[in-house]
């Protein structure tokens, strides 16, 4: 079983991979492909420099450059995830891998803003109208070369709340592996 996994700005993707990668699957993040290749360059890590990065790959080697990339790492026949999915072009390359579906990951704007503050990440948004500003950007660009959050967000299989106690998620996640056995 191969589960992707979309969703805005600390909608609680990483807690959805930890409950997974507790339960023996293998995490992969598009985004570090994005920083073995800053890596590779000199460049030192940041949000900015991530997402430029990716844009120019995208632009440059096609908007499923990063899913293409890490598709080899998925043809064990194990379980993986696959986190920070960000383009339905990505969407459609890891489709092509067996057993692969897209898990979306969604809750309020406000509780992931509150959310995002606490976990205090260097170059988070640090006000509410920067958050904002920064989502729209990313979530409703149309070029197909950047990061599309709300198209790809809507080829989800399956999508999970994360507005409520954290064991509800684990509830709801582990709910939807069991149907997809």
């Amino acid at each position: 079983m191969i589960i992707g996994l979309t969703g805005k700005f600390a909608a609680g993707k990483g807690t959805v991979a930890e409950v997974l990668t507790a339960r023996g699957f293998r995490y992969h993040s598009l985004s570090d492909v994005l920083r073995e290749e800053l890596a590779a360059r000199g460049i030192a890590e940041s949000r900015e420099a991530l997402t430029a990065v990716g844009n120019e790959l995208r632009r440059d080697g096609g908007p499923d450059v990063l899913a293409r990339r890490i598709q080899a790492r998925l043809q064990d026949g194990g379980d993986h995830i696959v986190d920070s999915i960000r383009n339905p072009a990505e969407v459609a390359a890891l489709r092509e891998v067996p057993g692969f579906f897209l898990l979306g990951v969604d809750a309020d704007r406000a509780v992931r803003f509150e959310r995002l503050r606490a976990r205090a990440r260097q170059g988070d948004p640090t006000t509410f109208e920067q958050f904002a500003a920064l989502e729209d950007k990313e979530t409703h660009s149309v070029d197909p070369t950047t990061q599309r959050l709300a198209a790809t967000f809507d080829l989800a299989d399956e999508v999970v709340r994360n507005d409520g106690p954290i064991d509800a998620l684990h509830a709801a996640v582990l709910e939807v592996v069991a149907r997809r056995r």
